[in-house]
């Protein structure tokens, strides 16, 4: 019989565990968000982050908007966001029925989502069903061209939490055996989950982990990898970067004119 501890693990293994901890790792990607999904603005109407554990980015983009809403799985994250931010609409959720009626959110946030959910094809079709023609979905994924599986594996029938190196390069077949309770994708894996849907792709790259965990443990070696591999991102060796970044914006289809 698995103990607490076991339980959690699982759980964690399934569908990942949120930020608790703001740091410059998300500082940065905020300002991704911020650059890319405000297109030019300083407010839009209403931001949804799509699976907002317990609030980091609910708090971070709330003065951005008018109205700021999250959905999450976990009811106790969704309770500690609440606190977080009582002014945002909160609802317990799954990203594959999302409770908001079409075309009304002007920035839809999915970060390291979509890999744990069920059925990431149709929880990007929601994403897309939600957002107003000119509307934008910023997207987080793991890449699976990163040298290390961050969300751990099973190995001899248990869980292994930790960051496991070469798993994500692996044939399907036993990358899948290894992590079967998470996602990593190929760029071109990412992008075919858009087909037919009515979007077109604004910006798409990889980019590096912040390393705020080394930096405090070891900030020479930290902020020495920091600005190593964020030169990188500048160049084809982003391929190998943590996460996908991808943008993509809502178009206004014959349908709706």
């Amino acid at each position: 019989m698995m103990n607490t501890l076991d339980l959690h693990g699982e759980r964690a293994a399934r569908r990942g565990n949120p930020s608790f901890v703001w740091r410059a790792g998300q500082d940065r990607r905020l300002a991704m968000i911020l650059e890319w999904g405000l297109a030019g603005r300083s407010r839009v109407d209403e931001i949804l982050v799509d699976g907002c554990g317990v609030g980091m980015y609910v708090r971070a983009l709330a003065p951005y908007t008018e109205r700021i809403s999250g959905i999450d799985i976990e009811q106790e994250h969704l309770a500690i966001a609440a606190r977080t931010v009582p002014s945002a609409l909160l609802a317990l959720a799954a990203a594959e029925a999302l409770p908001f009626a079409s075309s009304t959110v002007d920035l839809v946030l999915s970060h390291e989502v979509l890999e744990h959910v069920t059925d990431d094809r149709a929880a990007v079709a929601e994403m897309v069903r939600v957002l107003r023609p000119g509307g934008r979905a910023v997207i987080f994924v793991p890449n699976r061209w990163y040298p290390f599986e961050t969300h751990g594996i099973y190995w001899q029938g248990r869980y292994r939490f930790g960051n496991i190196p070469l798993v994500n390069y692996l044939p399907d077949r036993l990358r899948s055996q290894l992590a079967p309770h998470v996602r990593a994708y190929t760029a071109e894996g990412l992008r075919r989950l858009f087909v037919g849907q009515p979007v077109r792709v604004l910006h798409h790259t990889q980019i590096f982990p912040g390393y705020d965990t080394l930096v405090q443990r070891r900030p020479g070696l930290g902020r020495w990898l920091r600005r190593v591999t964020y030169l990188l991102e500048e160049s084809p060796l982003c391929r190998v970067g943590l996460s996908h970044l991808l943008v993509v914006e809502r178009v206004v289809t014959e349908a709706a004119r």
